[in-house]
């Protein structure tokens, strides 16, 4: 595309900004809660595209005035200066489209989300309890380096270490539009601890991501609703273990069954359970949202499809491989240790470039 070709989209785009900066001022758009959450999202993604437009606008405007300076002016120090300026603007203009090029491909509107983290054991036995365990602490602790919010709603212990299964949400800034890239089957390559001869066994765990769906993008009817109340298991105490604190919620039309066991109040465990069963109520439609869009592309790396293999980690090799990209990386020990933005950075410039080929098309 022409610089005037970008400069016109740009422009369009940051009118639309301008409206939507207005509105969020109107009263009658603030005391519309859901509009006004809505059109805030909006303005906050657009935030980062405008404020490269600004920059290749001045960016192009400086290009122009150093040209003008070298055709016309006669001092030789100062047409130096111009010509010198002329070049790093030229590569600035051109490291700056290809930001524009990315920030301006369709984006999912559920990237900006918190999102519902569930692990489960997989095949493996024991040992697959033990690795959704690692798992676990490999999110917990790259949510920690990210200053995201984990809070875990519920889970079921492994019989010798780990989880069968563990659900928690993470809240933070575009959390589902990082996380998603993590979800199908993780597969680990490794002596387990259960092994006595010392053979390299193979076991798994899935790994499911859910944009949180909030208060005004679904509505529940509490009628469609069965609760049960029961006492907590785990550590807590004796007032966690004793008293009718658990929550379990059975949503009828759809058989979805959610529960919450980590508070002591039966109040703060059925807000958070309502919240999961919204969620999952919600993703039901979202996923046929989301194989829609993998039926239209070749590559596909966050359809969120919880049965496809995506990843192993070798641990005799200190190996992890993500079979979506072709990507192997030699350190395993980071990241298990939380260390895995390389990983997902290279899966979000696979993804940006199936989405340049679609906008070619």
């Amino acid at each position: 595309m022409s610089d005037n070709g970008i400069l016109e989209k740009l422009a369009s785009i940051n009118i639309k900004f301008n409206e939507i900066g207005e509105q969020l001022t109107n009263p009658n758009v603030i005391s519309d809660m859901k509009r006004f959450i809505s059109l805030s999202k909006e303005y906050s993604s657009l935030e980062p595209l405008i404020e490269s437009y600004k920059i290749y606008k001045d960016s192009l405007s400086n290009i122009q005035n150093a040209k003008e300076i070298i055709a016309n002016e006669k001092d030789e120090e100062m047409r130096d200066m111009a010509k010198a300026e002329l070049d790093e603007l030229t590569l600035k203009i051109a490291t700056i489209e290809e930001e524009i090029n990315v920030l301006m491909l369709p984006k999912d509107p559920e990237d900006l989300k918190n999102a519902i983290l569930e692990i489960r054991a997989g095949t493996g036995g024991d040992e697959a309890s033990i690795f959704a365990g690692d798992l676990y602490r490999m999110y917990n602790k790259y949510c920690e380096n990210k200053k995201w919010k984990v809070e875990v709603t519920s889970f079921s212990e492994g019989t010798v270490g780990g989880y069968k299964e563990l659900i928690c949400k993470v809240s933070g800034n575009g959390v589902y539009g990082i996380l998603k890239y993590e979800s199908g089957v993780h597969r680990v390559q490794r002596v387990p601890q259960t092994e006595t001869q010392g053979r390299v066994h193979t076991s798994a765990a899935t790994i499911a991501v859910l944009p949180e769906a909030e208060e005004f993008d679904v509505v529940v009817n509490q009628n469609d609703i069965k609760k049960e109340t029961f006492c907590s298991s785990g550590p807590g105490g004796q007032s966690v273990n004793t008293t009718y604190s658990a929550v379990r919620l059975t949503h009828i039309p759809s058989g979805i069954v959610v529960s919450c066991q980590d508070e002591k109040s039966q109040i703060k465990n059925n807000e958070k359970a309502m919240n999961e069963l919204r969620t999952r109520i919600y993703n039901m439609e979202y996923q046929k949202h989301m194989d829609k869009i993998a039926a239209k592309r070749k590559t596909m790396v966050s359809t969120g499809d919880r049965s496809a293999k995506i990843r192993t980690y070798n641990y005799p090799q200190n190996r992890v491989t993500d079979h979506r990209i072709n990507l192997t990386l030699y350190n395993l020990d980071a990241v298990i240790n939380g260390e895995i933005d390389e990983l997902i950075t290279k899966l979000q410039m696979a993804e940006n470039a199936e989405k340049m080929k679609e906008t070619e098309i």
